[in-house]
């Protein structure tokens, strides 16, 4: 088995608002506790294949590998390794011009200068996503596609999305380890044990919990069984008012963001199929935050106390990428 401090990097992540693979592809995330602590690659060697997405932006690539190539296997294993700039921390970053820095100066013109800083080892790390052993769906979920908005109504969630879902979903055993103290036990911010109206908070893998600005939280239920917004009716009310009340609240204590500076929202579709709600703090341009995505949770509990079967008739809509089956599938149907 691999480093345990290892595994949990292969837990799903929301890397791009465009992570619309019918999402539910999840990895396998195996056992570990998410500790900072020395580790190794859970594989050897890293034979770039192709580079998968990029953004300037974000700071962030996206690269398909061939590793364990010198095993005895010819052709070698698929990995993806997601590489990522880190945030900067305010109380660190002057550490960055202390003394006399390590610079290359690009270019000077009057009163500007731009210079190539090279940081100290201590403040020039790159958070480094693996998903080992990778399948051809986690290589097409990371490439960039293009995207096409579809409206899925009730009928259509019955009769298309959920079959296809039910033939296509992966293992969340990831998630079950986390509710079962399996994994990730040491990085729980709060939880209610109530087996059907309880939930664990946890920060998302995103957030690297070091600076306020992108604090990112995920609130996982214990019940088992709900798969996303569409199975929500009048009697899950309480889970969710607890979520939403008792998630405020334990952020408030532990990072001192009230709760009217938090987006909290369930997405449709999700990227996997065990009813979650996400946390994050407005100002932060979390993925997959946008109008065709998110729903606040507000909302939903609104939407379901003015109708109970709100979520089981109404239409959603949602992106999907122009390749993904379930988008034929959807297309053809409102066409017959």
């Amino acid at each position: 088995m691999a480093d345990a401090a290892v595994q949990p990097l292969k837990r799903k992540r929301e890397l791009g608002a465009e992570e619309t693979e019918a999402p539910g592809a999840e990895e396998n995330a195996g056992v570990g506790n998410g500790a900072s602590a020395p580790a190794r690659l859970p594989f050897s060697g890293f034979r770039v294949q192709k580079v998968l997405r990029e953004s300037a932006r974000d700071k962030i690539i996206f690269l398909h590998g061939k590793v364990n190539e010198s095993s005895g296997d010819r052709n070698g294993e698929d990995a993806v390794v997601i590489l990522e700039k880190t945030p900067f921390q305010v109380e660190q970053v002057a550490q960055l011009l202390k003394g006399s820095p390590e610079l290359q100066l690009q270019f000077s013109n009057d009163v500007y200068s731009t210079y190539n800083l090279l940081p100290p080892k201590h403040l020039s790390d790159v958070k480094t996503t693996v998903v080992y052993p990778a399948t051809e769906k986690h290589l097409q979920k990371y490439l960039r596609q293009d995207l096409r908005l579809v409206r899925e109504t009730g009928e259509d969630y019955r009769n298309v999305t959920l079959p296809h879902l039910e033939s296509q979903s992966l293992s969340i055993q990831w998630v079950y380890n986390i509710l079962e103290k399996k994994a990730e036990a040491d990085r729980i911010v709060f939880e209610n044990p109530d087996p059907s109206d309880g939930f664990v908070l946890i920060p998302d893998l995103k957030w690297n919990q070091q600076q306020l600005d992108d604090l990112y939280l995920i609130a996982i239920c214990h019940r088992r069984g709900l798969k996303s917004l569409r199975d929500l009716t009048p009697e899950h009310l309480p889970l969710l008012r607890n979520i939403l009340r008792e998630g405020q609240d334990a952020i408030l204590q532990r990072y001192q963001v009230p709760g009217d500076r938090l987006r909290v929202y369930l997405h449709y579709l999700p990227s996997y199929y065990h009813l979650h709600v996400h946390f994050t703090v407005l100002g932060f341009e979390a993925p997959g935050s946008g109008v065709e995505r998110a729903h606040l949770l507000a909302d939903v509990i609104e939407n379901l106390e003015r109708d109970p079967k709100h979520y089981q008739r109404c239409g959603l809509t949602f992106a999907l990428r122009a390749d993904d089956p379930l988008l034929k599938l959807l297309q053809e149907a409102q066409k017959s």
